[in-house]
């Protein structure tokens, strides 16, 4: 069978979970082709050659533009990854992760038309690999939890650096651990870390971990600064204690500022992610999150798109039932995959979208965070304040968007419904 494997959104990161899709497709001998709408323009021809298209949703920024996508296609679609269920109502879905294998990069864009590592004056090309599936937390926010159920499925060690061999060779000179959170199995961890650095000495790092875990491991992170780890994202998610327990993340506003400095003792920087708009937020929950972000020096660690991300409540989300919840949930929304919410003061909900408008202009015009910083501030009511760029920029990718981030314009797939010639006539054959 001729099948089309379909990614839209990575993180800016060449699409792991597709090539993962494309190597058992290829192994069970099906004749399998990739495209990623990411950096590839869409071809309907491309669809016509297929027998089935597999798109590849691991999040829901790719659910959202993957289904802009599914509803022109004139062939028999699939959906597989995190947020399958996001689309079942499209074709069959499978949202638990199948055994790993060593993904199929040779189908993939090259690693130029992806993120790169910003570190000084240099930029290198980024590789994306993960040496875990799932997660051990039951965050409520979150999907993972959904699907996972506290399950962790570690890749093995010899598979984990296979891929990395692969992206090496294929010019990759800094890795980023795609894992939910990199420490859910720490002597596992170790070993991946350990095998990097023995084999690619010279190759850099970056991973996504819990502030309760940078706390808890806190021995490791001198070493694995030497063996190359140069930041670590940490979702931080709130500066509100009330609503960190709300969402059970295992930390507090305290903890998120001992977290920093951990890290930064260490060598490591850190990239926190935030998630502002929830059903309590108040303005002076906003701006007491600005002043976090300020008084610990990390406007310029900050994507600003961080400062507009709102709740979102996939089907099956462990917040549903939580009573303080009960009083601002409304229907199910299937063209924003979430349960409706509204905030308890109306507000916050016009501010959300006034800041959403302006982060997203500055992106697409290039403007600087920390200017972007200064002006939210502004739209938020907060005291002006001095922030200095750096004069070296702290190491980070060049992909600004992330997972649970409304779709960009720019990222919105339109297309018109596909009129697909017969097999024998389309094109490829």
């Amino acid at each position: 069978m001729r099948v089309l494997v379909v990614s839209t959104y990575e993180l800016g990161r060449q699409p792991t979970s597709a090539a993962e899709e494309a190597a058992r497709l290829r192994a069970e001998g099906h004749d399998v082709r990739v495209v990623d709408v990411a950096v590839q323009p869409w071809d309907p021809a491309a669809a016509a050659w297929a027998d089935e298209v597999a798109f590849s949703v691991p999040m829901h920024t790719a659910t959202r533009l993957a289904r802009d996508l599914a509803v022109g296609v004139d062939r028999p679609v699939r959906f597989f990854g995190l947020y399958a269920a996001m689309a079942a109502d499209l074709g069959p879905a499978e949202s638990a992760p199948a055994a790993p294998v060593v993904p199929a990069r040779d189908l993939l864009p090259s690693l130029d038309r992806y993120a790169q590592l910003v570190l000084g004056d240099e930029r290198r090309p980024v590789g994306s690999v993960d040496a875990s599936r799932g997660c051990a937390h039951r965050c409520r926010h979150c999907p993972v939890p959904v699907v996972a159920d506290g399950r962790v499925q570690r890749v093995p060690v010899e598979m984990v650096m296979a891929d990395v061999d692969a992206l090496v060779g294929l010019g990759a000179r800094h890795i980023t651990f795609g894992d939910p959170d990199f420490l859910n199995a720490p002597p596992h961890s170790r070993r991946v870390v350990d095998a990097l650095h023995r084999t690619f000495p010279d190759v850099t790092f970056d991973c996504t971990v819990k502030v309760e875990h940078v706390l808890r491991h806190a021995d490791l992170w001198h070493d694995w600064a030497a063996a190359g780890l140069l930041f670590a994202v940490s979702a931080f998610e709130s500066t509100d204690d009330a609503v960190l327990a709300r969402l059970d993340k295992g930390h507090t506003a305290t903890d998120a500022a001992r977290a920093v400095e951990v890290l930064r003792a260490a060598g490591v920087d850190v990239r926190p992610s935030f998630m502002p708009f929830t059903p309590w937020t108040t303005r002076q929950s906003l701006v007491d999150l600005l002043d976090f972000v300020h008084r610990h020096d990390l406007v310029d660690c900050v994507d600003p798109v961080q400062y507009t991300i709102r709740l979102l409540l996939p089907q099956g989300s462990l917040l549903l039932g939580h009573p303080d919840l009960a009083p601002y949930l409304g229907e199910w929304d299937g063209e924003q995959l979430s349960f409706r919410w509204h905030a308890a003061d109306p507000a916050m909900d016009a501010l959300r979208g006034e800041l959403a408008a302006l982060v997203e202009a500055d992106v697409e015009a290039g403007i600087a965070g920390v200017d972007t910083y200064a002006r939210v501030r502004a739209v938020v009511g907060a005291s002006p304040v001095e922030v200095a760029s750096t004069p070296i920029p702290r190491p980070h990718l060049t992909e600004s968007w992330f997972c649970c981030a409304e779709p960009t314009s720019a990222q919105r797939v339109q297309l018109p419904p596909l009129h697909v010639a017969s097999p024998g006539c389309s094109e490829g054959n």
